[in-house]
């Protein structure tokens, strides 16, 4: 695959880790931080894996597939703890989740098939 092949999930990726991001800092500010420990962790974790999937699809790496395969999970679990969560910024955050779960889901199953 090429990069240009890779420009939705990439592009889902950079909106994830942004939303992620965004969710994490305003968790961040809320008072009772105890009852977002979880939130703050998986969002930091997301947005940490969003980031090396990008840059592991910008080199062609040879380990898209697993990588991908690896965020859609990690994904799919930081929208799942953020939907216990009532704060706008897990709302745009768990959208952009599995969104990017989807996207990564699908490179990784391509490139499994042309391996």
């Amino acid at each position: 695959m090429t990069p240009i092949q890779y420009q939705e999930c990439i592009e889902a990726c950079i909106e994830c880790m942004n939303a992620c991001n965004y969710s994490y800092v305003s968790s961040l500010k809320e008072y009772d931080l105890a009852s977002l420990r979880d939130i703050i962790r998986m969002d930091r974790e997301c947005a940490d894996i969003c980031g090396f999937a990008i840059e592991a699809m910008t080199r062609q790496s040879p380990f898209v597939a697993e990588i991908c395969r690896l965020c859609a999970e990690i994904c799919e679990a930081c929208a799942e703890v953020s939907s216990q969560n009532v704060h706008m910024q897990c709302q745009d955050c768990i959208e952009a989740c599995r969104r990017c779960a989807e996207a990564c889901r699908l490179i990784s199953e391509a490139v499994a098939v042309y391996a």
